[in-house]
């Protein structure tokens, strides 16, 4: 029966199926590290100028604050929002990612990584188009040291003092975000899975998948932190006020005054949910996709040099 279930053909890969699975498997992510999200929003909006936030003093700090201050329910707060969010935004980036490899010519295992890289690019920029509204919620709920708030009550209050253009707040930088993101993500993903099996050693399997993942999403944390760092300034700006205006703008007033290093403000919180994050959500698509028939991702046979650099210079 096995060898007969080997030989059988996968079925050919649906995108709106794919964009469902890729949606539950971003669900099962965001529900697990949902916690370490929040102290990332803490410590990035820590010093701000023009704001009266708590002094958190690191991530240990930041957590243990927010339990005696706030609450273990806190660590949820903007839960909501990350589960529309994730539905949008993540369906789409990681459902679409294999679409992006099609319409580029990036299906072939000898395809280039430029191709890659841009069918990964595309896929997280659309993504954002659609999930930025939630977004700014999510962020917004997360952000709030006082009561806790609904999703609905941060919806009321967008459109009242910022209208519908405050749920596209920050969308410059939540798109270069993504961009670096995913790009990183997904082409290295990709690379490191197959370099792993051609070596041989690992054979295709969860434990390959994990370990391909975990490097990948080091190398995402690398990158993705100054965007990160000022899609939730841009975001999370006071009713009625308006303390930055674009992605550069922020950059610029961040560095004048609070210094170079603190575009990279919640860098660890990052790295940590990153990593399992995109353990559980590539691993559990692939499982998804099994169960529902479709082909595991393909599988391209280029450099690992990335990793390398990025692992050498971290």
């Amino acid at each position: 029966w096995e060898m007969a279930a080997n030989k059988t053909e996968p079925k050919r890969d649906s995108d709106l199926l794919r964009v469902f699975l890729a949606g539950c498997a971003s669900i099962c992510g965001v529900t697990v590290t949902h916690p370490i999200e929040v102290v990332k929003v803490r410590l990035q909006i820590k010093g701000e100028v023009g704001r009266q936030t708590k002094a958190y003093n690191g991530v240990w700090h930041a957590t243990k604050v927010i339990a005696s201050e706030e609450g273990i329910r806190a660590f949820y707060k903007g839960w909501t929002a990350a589960l529309f969010r994730e539905s949008s935004y993540s369906s789409i980036r990681l459902g679409m990612y294999e679409t992006f490899k099609r319409w580029f010519g990036a299906k072939d295992k000898k395809s280039p990584f430029y191709k890659k890289f841009a069918a990964a690019g595309a896929s997280g920029a659309l993504g954002s188009l659609a999930g930025n509204p939630f977004d700014v919620l999510k962020t917004r709920m997360m952000a709030a040291e006082s009561a806790q708030l609904s999703a609905f009550a941060h919806l009321r209050s967008v459109m009242k003092y910022q209208g519908i253009k405050g749920f596209y707040r920050g969308l410059d930088s939540n798109i270069s975000r993504a961009i670096a993101n995913n790009a990183i993500k997904l082409s290295t993903y990709d690379t490191i899975k197959n370099y792993i099996i051609t070596q041989g050693w690992m054979k295709e399997g969860i434990l390959t998948q994990f370990c391909a993942t975990l490097c990948a999403g080091f190398l995402m944390a690398c990158g993705v932190t100054p965007f990160d760092m000022a899609r939730t300034r841009l975001m999370n700006q006071p009713k009625g006020e308006v303390l930055y205006t674009s992605l550069g703008n922020c950059f610029a007033k961040v560095i004048k005054t609070e210094g170079v290093f603190a575009i990279y403000k919640g860098f660890l919180p990052i790295w940590a949910r990153i990593a399992p994050t995109a353990t559980i959500q590539l691993v559990a698509f692939e499982y998804f996709r099994k169960l529902a028939g479709m082909s595991s991702m393909q599988r391209f046979q280029t450099t690992i040099y990335l990793f390398y650099y990025f692992l050498k210079n971290f």
